[in-house]
């Protein structure tokens, strides 16, 4: 006779123990849900005081939406040897939100329901994943030209004015700023700490915080220095973040990223102008900068003073090369001055001889052209002088009185109106010939 089915329908009821009990007849011990490798994440990770770690292991589809979730529990002796596995392949401490391929085991109790059993895990798939992730966030900086941004920031020479994110206090920081104001050259840095969280969950908004009150003040500063001393790896993951990264490569100073180990590496080494292993390396990194420009001050010195010596024995060369030359050219200028001077004062009893010849030509013609012009002149006044002359005669008062006119006075003085005469008064007539008396009678 066939057994009814789990769930067919019962002429009778029973008791929920007895249907637990074919639950657990059914499930345990099949082959399917023992030690099977399952793909999850995980979430609410916590342990309890006796050492067992509980969590949820979740699935999520593409919009980020759960689709399946089932609870989880690693018994405390296995968690132990878990928990060091893990962080020895990772560098990371097993918590929520892991992508994780674990062993499961499947197994139902008539009192406490179903339990999954987490027997092992996998840390090369988590350890995939992260690198998945990282990749993911450098190839969209990538795709969007913020790779190498900050690596296009114009350095000064030697940067001096050096603005510090980092955890005050921290040993990172420390070996930081020992190394650079322990420099060997004597350099001087002027620095300022931004304090900020460089571990666990804050680190992200408090490192981005610390970068936007750097950039209020981005003109006192030369450059940037990013750095945290080594640690777990899994200390790092905060500096695999795309809005930190992007910050990173869009400041306006050029930044340098010196954080953990040699080995490691973050996001921010990729976006970074600068990427050292360590916090000391980056102060190593600042003070080769000062070395190099002494360096080349050094050079440039060597460089003038070479010049200016071969400058001098060039010019000392010259020197008593002229000062060899100046008695023969002296000798030669002399003999070439004495001969012309021979040879002007021989031509200078031709050149006077000449000169005056012509000179005397020139005066014999001046002196005919002044007797001739002087005859000319006395010629021209003498008619000028015969014109005053007949006309003065013409307007003699002797000619006038001649042609019948008299000159009529009155106390001595001509009068030329009858209205300058009275009754009475006495007047002196001249005539060409003669002179009358009379008395003016009526006027």
């Amino acid at each position: 006779m066939p057994q009814p089915s789990l769930f067919s329908q019962q002429s009778q009821g029973v008791t929920l123990s007895e249907f637990n009990a074919r639950i657990e007849a059914h499930l345990n011990g099949k082959a399917d849900i023992q030690n099977q490798w399952v793909i999850a994440e995980t979430s609410d990770l916590r342990l309890n005081r006796s050492g067992h770690c509980y969590t949820e292991l979740i699935e999520k589809d593409s919009r980020g939406t759960t689709i399946a979730r089932v609870g989880a529990a690693i018994w405390a002796n296995t968690y132990r040897d878990l928990y060091h596995k893990f962080l020895r392949a990772t560098g990371q401490v097993l918590s929520t939100g892991m992508k994780v391929m674990v062993n499961v085991t499947a197994s139902f109790h008539r009192l406490y329901g179903i339990k999954v059993v987490i027997n092992d895990i996998d840390p090369n798939y988590t350890m995939g994943d992260m690198a998945r992730q990282r990749q993911e966030i450098i190839n969209r900086l990538k795709a969007e030209g913020l790779i190498d941004r900050n690596k296009q920031q114009p350095w000064l020479d030697v940067p001096r004015r050096i603005a510090i994110v980092s955890a005050a206090g921290a040993a990172g920081y420390g070996d930081f700023m020992n190394q650079l104001t322990g420099n060997p050259y004597g350099l001087q840095f002027y620095t300022c700490l931004f304090n900020a969280v460089m571990q666990g969950a804050q680190t992200v908004p408090s490192v981005m915080a610390a970068l936007g009150r750097i950039n209020t003040y981005a003109d006192m500063f030369d450059c940037v220095v990013i750095i945290r001393g080594g640690g777990a790896t899994s200390e790092l993951n905060s500096f695999d973040n795309y809005d930190l990264a992007a910050t990173v490569a869009c400041f306006p100073l050029p930044v340098i990223v010196g954080i953990g180990h040699e080995r490691d590496e973050t996001v921010l080494d990729y976006v970074a102008a600068i990427r050292v292993k360590t916090p000391t390396a980056a102060a190593e990194w600042l003070i080769q900068q000062g070395a190099n420009a002494l360096a080349r001050l050094d050079e440039l010195q060597d460089a003038v003073v070479t010049a200016v010596r071969d400058t001098v024995a060039s010019a000392r060369e010259h020197l008593a090369y002229f000062n060899s030359m100046i008695p023969a050219t002296a000798r030669r200028i002399i003999d070439t001055n004495r001969l012309r001077l021979d040879n002007y004062a021989a031509s200078i009893p031709f050149a006077a001889t000449g000169l005056i010849t012509s000179q005397r030509t020139r005066l014999e013609r001046a002196a005919e052209r002044m007797g001739e012009s002087v005859a000319r002149t006395m010629q021209r006044e003498q008619q000028r002088l015969q014109a005053l002359s007949d006309k003065a005669t013409l307007l003699s008062p002797l000619n006038t009185l001649r042609r019948g006119y008299a000159l009529v006075r009155a106390a001595d003085k001509c009068v030329t109106s009858a209205s300058q005469l009275q009754p009475g008064d006495s007047i002196t007539i001249q005539f060409a010939t003669g002179t009358t008396a009379a008395t003016v009678d009526e006027a």
